[in-house]
């Protein structure tokens, strides 16, 4: 893991992620958003700076992967929310294939037939509260607890955190209880109506993943003397 001096996210590296991020398709209930776009442009096959696994950049047809660590300040179960979107660029500057991340794991992001691409965008649906990715909104009514998740579950899980935050955060149950009392008055239905979020234009969005790392536990000390 890069420590928090790392370097700032170059002006080629912002354009070209601006330009491949994908549509993101939020239920019109969500009350969360992403915060900012942990960005690493990798033109060389290697670990994941902030997610376990290695990116193959030198597998036929591929040229770069650019690898966004998107951070909400909140899932509707816990503080601290990471999720992911790969977008593996091909020597035309075609989208070569794509992958984003769901529960712990990844899906691939392209249909088949490309039909969720537009020219060199995806669309990619978010699950309601928790950010999963999808290509397939009807993926996440297949989750036990889709529903409950959102109600009765609101806050279940406190303050999370990644491993390489270790160190840099901690929590006990006086903060979970805090973030699960906050996060019951969060509660809301999905409405099964999902609209693209416009971003792409916002450039402070983007930042490098060693810039985000450094603000993530700044944001959340903030986040929990507000609460």
């Amino acid at each position: 893991m890069l420590n928090a001096e790392g370097v700032k996210l170059s002006g080629e590296d912002r354009e070209l992620a601006a330009a491949y991020a994908p549509h993101l398709l939020f239920d019109r209930n969500e009350p969360f958003y992403p915060v900012r776009f942990g960005v690493t442009v990798l033109r060389e096959g290697g670990p994941s700076p902030s997610f376990r696994r290695r990116l193959a950049v030198s597998r036929p047809g591929v040229e770069a992967v650019v690898e966004y660590a998107i951070y909400y300040d909140y899932d509707i179960q816990h503080l601290y929310d990471l999720e992911h979107v790969w977008v593996y660029i091909g020597s035309n500057g075609e989208v070569a294939d794509v992958e984003a991340s769901f529960h712990g794991k990844y899906l691939k992001g392209l249909l088949r037939g490309r039909t969720n691409l537009s020219n060199i965008r995806t669309s990619l649906y978010v699950q309601p509260g928790k950010h999963a990715l999808s290509p397939l909104p009807e993926v996440f009514e297949l989750l036990p607890g889709f529903a409950s998740c959102t109600q009765e579950e609101a806050g279940a899980d406190g303050l999370i955190y990644g491993d390489c935050f270790r160190g840099l955060l901690a929590s006990d149950e006086a903060t979970d209880q805090k973030v699960r009392r906050y996060l019951q008055t969060c509660r809301f239905t999905p409405s099964g109506v999902y609209g693209i979020w416009e971003y792409a234009h916002r450039k402070d969005l983007f930042v490098s993943w060693n810039e985000l790392f450094a603000e993530i536990p700044v944001r959340v000390r903030k986040e929990l003397e507000r609460l």
